[in-house]
């Protein structure tokens, strides 16, 4: 019955969007949409995109030194999802990681490094940061984006802690330029229902604002691993995102943001509901996030270019993890102005930032050191940065720049940065990248395993810093074939790390034991990205990472791998467009053997299989501004076995029965790798009113 009516849907929507083209045409001169479509892949190709995440000031991405990978949201509607958590996947050397096979929360890891190292900007700004690094991810709605850039490696000096992986940057939309009216609508097999409608309106002829909303909703529960735990976490979320942008004098830049998110997610035994919240009963997780967001910023209106850019975030959580309650709230505040100064070849950037953190939560975290307290994390940074982009001529650019934090606790933390770019010619760009980096730690976002239940939190001595040293090689080789180009992106990336946060899963089932590691931790590895569009109507974008991420000890213990890093991983994406305006999508991303948290004589594998996530899409573009899109998710019907240890016993109510527990394992959530999701379709329209 649900196939009939999915079917039914699908052809509804595909007449009515034919219906309306067909009277659009009839208004409208033919055009030979083939000629126009080769002319402007060929042009595209030309483009030169203006970038802001390496250099926080936006600047052609050709000239930055820094090496920019940019995501249009036109590339994420390939595959289409809910959210920028999710959709992010699809970026080569980055992936969204499940941490919990319950509530399915998880972090972004860049180059394999976890989610604390990877720092989410909105328009710039530190939006997205410790708490909502694990929970505020997948409320971002792909609806608010019109571009994702990505900066791997180090970037701490320009953004301080928490920038140590890299940098994740989320351009939304401008009002001033934005569709007068925007509307999404998709839905799947398994009833995950998503609504993005978004309208600009003017205010004169020198403000507008957009106005976005996002709902999301996925109430049905499956279980067919049987295993008596929802294969998917529900969920029921609203997001509402307000944006102003201002047309001023010489062109000076304004903008103000406001958004709010609220989520109710549950995961956990089938038979559970709202009444057994906390109880020892029926296990679930059931998760209530309540998160207000306002970012904005100002060019003075001066002779001198001077930017004030600022950020508010308030996030508020209500959890329980079976019987264990989980309650947070975080506030941080943030502000920087600098000073953008051209003289003759140097551009130079003078800068002070100031964030503040309040956070508190009923851990272990926020206890006082005699732990009879509560004592929430209340951490004023100031800092104040200075960065030279020296074009030495046509083919040199160098840039060099200092950051300076200081921390009440940390005290004094200083962070260099060198950057070499060389491009003899246009076909031919070399990137030289090197600098240090720092992170003040949230012992929240170490690990959310923390907080699930199922193990208890040590920390055995006071957490200092985190400290990093990268490198980084990149070369981009773009080569002729007659009228196209095949675009070549290769990284090499080393990153040494003293200080490193570890949590130790292997000394104690039942425990995680946080501390510094007495030794080093590396990252390392490389990465290739390959682009062509044929003659024909094909483009292909394909991409491999290998990675060796390990912590070596001081002592006579052997290095140990990362847990969920790959040593492998790579993403495809195939186009092929029809005369008719008829598109199929085809994408994926596969991931080699990956080490997973096992306790010991665990009888599942300690590394992961391989895998593949792959998806195909059809998709119909009409004249009149509408388009269809449908087709399956996960192809190959790919889950992880068994994710849960001990599923039947959640409140580790029979742990010492000898004989049918002789190894006394426990309930835990933290061995799973990818979605539980099984194969599914899905079915959406979008129409665009310009």
């Amino acid at each position: 019955m649900q196939r009939i009516l999915f079917s039914a849907v699908f052809l509804s929507s595909f007449y009515f969007a034919q219906e309306a083209d067909t009277l659009h045409l009839n208004q409208t001169k033919k055009i030979d949409s083939v000629t126009l479509e080769k002319k402007k892949e060929i042009k595209t190709q030309n483009i030169d995109d203006i970038v802001m995440a390496g250099t926080i000031k936006p600047v052609s991405r050709s000239k930055s030194p820094v090496p920019v990978e940019i995501y249009s949201h036109k590339f994420f509607q390939k595959n289409p999802t809910p959210n920028v958590f999710e959709a992010i996947a699809m970026v080569n050397g980055v992936k969204p990681q499940l941490n919990c096979s319950v509530c399915n929360t998880g972090d972004i890891h860049i180059n394999g490094l976890e989610g604390p190292y990877t720092m989410i900007l909105i328009d710039g700004m530190p939006i997205v940061s410790s708490l909502s690094t694990v929970y505020g991810l997948s409320g971002i709605p792909n609806s608010l984006v019109d571009r994702i850039e990505v900066v791997k490696g180090p970037a701490s000096s320009i953004y301080g802690s928490e920038a140590m992986g890299g940098v994740i940057n989320i351009i939304t939309k401008n009002a001033l330029t934005a569709p007068k009216l925007s509307v999404d609508l998709m839905t799947t097999t398994w009833n995950e229902n998503n609504v993005d409608l978004s309208t600009k309106f003017n205010l004169g002829k020198n403000a507008a604002s957009l106005l976005s909303l996002n709902y999301f909703n996925f109430t049905k529960r499956f279980d067919e691993n049987n295993d008596n735990f929802t294969d998917g976490a529900l969920q029921n979320r609203i997001s509402v995102f307000n944006k102003w942008n201002f047309q001023r004098k010489e062109n000076r830049q304004a903008s103000f943001a406001l958004r709010y998110l609220y989520e109710d997610r549950f995961g956990g035994e089938m038979q559970w509901n709202k009444s057994y919240r906390g109880s020892g009963e029926i296990y679930g997780e059931s998760i209530y996030t309540n998160r207000v967001e306002a970012f904005g910023m100002y060019q003075w209106p001066m002779k001198e270019n001077i930017v004030t850019q600022f950020s508010y975030n308030l996030h508020d959580q209500n959890s329980f993890y079976g019987t264990n309650p989980f309650t947070a709230m975080q506030k941080v505040a943030f502000t920087q102005t600098y000073w953008d100064k051209k003289l003759a070849n140097h551009d130079l950037i003078l800068g002070v930032t100031f964030k503040k953190t309040f956070y508190d939560d009923n851990t272990p975290g926020t206890l006082s050191s005699d732990a009879l307290t509560n004592q929430p994390m209340k951490s004023p940074i100031f800092g104040a940065f200075i960065q030279d982009q020296w074009e030495i001529d046509d083919k040199n650019t160098l840039l060099l720049g200092y950051r300076f934090d200081y921390d009440k606790i940390h005290h004094a933390v200083n962070s260099p940065r060198f950057a070499w770019k060389f491009s003899p010619n246009p076909y031919h760009t070399l990137r030289f990248n090197f600098g240090t980096g720092f992170r003040v730690v949230n012992l929240f976002t170490e690990d959310h395993a923390a907080l699930t239940g199922s193990r208890e939190v040590m920390v055995q001595s006071d957490l200092k810093p985190e400290r990093s040293v990268n490198g980084n090689l990149n070369y981009i080789w773009k080569i002729p074939v007659n009228d196209r180009l095949i675009n070549l992106d290769a990284s090499a990336f080393y990153t040494y790390f003293s200080n490193k946060i570890v949590g130790d899963f292997d000394s104690d089932p039942e425990k995680i034991i946080y501390n510094n590691l007495h030794g080093y931790g590396i990252s390392r590895g490389a990465s290739l990205n390959l682009d062509y569009t044929f003659n024909f109507p094909l483009s292909v974008n394909l991409g491999v990472t290998y990675l060796g991420v390990y912590q070596k000890f001081d002592d006579e213990r052997q290095k140990s791998k990362q847990l969920h890093a790959p040593k492998w991983s790579g993403t495809y994406n195939l186009t092929y467009k029809f005369q008719s305006n008829l598109i199929i999508d085809f994408t994926g991303q596969f991931y080699g053997p990956m080490r997973l948290p096992v306790p010991p004589d665990d009888y599942r594998p300690e590394y992961s299989l391989f895998y593949s996530l792959a998806n195909i899409q059809i998709s119909k573009i009409f004249r009149s501004g509408f388009e269809v899109y449908g087709g399956v998710k996960n192809i190959f019907n790919f889950t992880p076995k068994d994710p849960l240890m001990r599923p039947f016993d959640p409140f580790d109510q029979h742990v010492d029965d000898p004989v049918n527990n002789p190894n006394h394992y426990t309930f835990d959530t933290t061995y799973g790798y990818a979605p539980m999701q099984r194969i599914r379709g899905f079915l959406g329209l979008r129409y665009i009113l310009r």
